[in-house]
């Protein structure tokens, strides 16, 4: 494994199948390697394990050989359908959670479904794909599978990407990621940046004047990356509300929304801000959660 490979946790389920195409056209762009890894937790082998696995009971090697032809099965179908792409299987033992976290350290983007098998019904986002957004050690990618999400793949792929920008670091790191992705796929960028008048306390509060403020801070930070990327379309929007709002409704006709673990607003203990939370758990489009290695 390396650290450009695209990483794609896949259990066989529906969503999975949706993040392994999401990944496949991600990886016709960037000409990275791509690795399906399912992650085959003994205690939960009661479970469902996938298409023709049968459940069993600790150490179920038949389990296991059936879980192994799985994910030999879907990566060689996925090498044909893409025969310009190296595409590599592997099961791996452990809580998937916390197993996808460890590979992510070795990865280049990781690639999840909103939910696998283990998911409940009720839940839009499983705990799984929130719980690797908040910990993993290189980008992650979730892509939902709900009746109001944009499908996955390359038909999807005609909108901007989105991002979000508060002028804090992560969502700095963000913005270089969204801009790369948006020069990969030939598509305009649209940047976000919302702000609120209680961060101008002082006395004789001009809003024009502030949101000028905001603009010139935003021009700052693309400057760098229009000069790079001069071929790419930018769109910008600077506006008060809530970023969690204005992003969510920017993602409509979206093929992938981008943001930072946390913005300027968020604490520092929390890994995974409350922006970031709301638009894997209700973003119409795949989502990009970037960090810092």
């Amino acid at each position: 494994m390396t650290d450009e490979e695209i990483l794609v946790g896949y259990d066989g389920s529906a969503d999975a199948e949706v993040a392994l195409a999401w990944a496949l056209a991600e990886a016709t762009h960037s000409g990275r390697p791509v690795r399906l890894a399912y992650v085959f937790e003994w205690l939960t082998v009661a479970g469902w394990l996938g298409p023709g696995v049968a459940p069993g009971v600790w150490p179920d090697e038949t389990a296991r050989r059936e879980v192994e032809e799985l994910v030999r099965r879907a990566a060689g179908e996925a090498a044909a359908r893409h025969p310009g792409l190296t595409v590599h299987g592997e099961v791996l033992d452990g809580p998937p959670a916390l197993v996808l976290q460890e590979r992510s350290a070795e990865a280049g983007l990781l690639v999840l479904g909103s939910r696998g098998h283990g998911g409940f019904t009720g839940l839009l986002v499983g705990s799984t794909a929130v719980s690797v957004s908040a910990h993993a050690h290189c980008p992650v990618v979730v892509v939902r599978t709900a009746p109001d999400a944009t499908p996955a793949g390359a038909d999807a792929e005609a909108g901007p990407v989105v991002v979000g920008v508060d002028g804090s670091e992560c969502a700095l790191l963000a913005l270089g990621w969204a801009v790369e992705r948006a020069a990969q796929r030939r598509v305009p960028l649209r940047v976000v940046r919302a702000w609120s008048p209680t961060q101008y306390r002082s006395q004789g509060f001009d809003p024009e004047e502030a949101a000028a403020t905001e603009r010139a801070s935003l021009d700052e930070d693309l400057a760098p990356w229009r000069e790079t990327f001069p071929q790419v379309s930018v769109e910008v929007e600077v506006t008060t509300g809530s970023a969690g709002s204005l992003l969510l409704a920017a993602a409509r006709g979206a093929q992938l929304v981008v943001v930072g673990t946390r913005g300027r607003g968020g604490l520092r203990g929390m890994l995974l801000g409350s922006v970031s939370q709301q638009l894997i758990q209700h973003a119409p489009c795949p989502v990009a959660v970037v960090r810092e290695r």
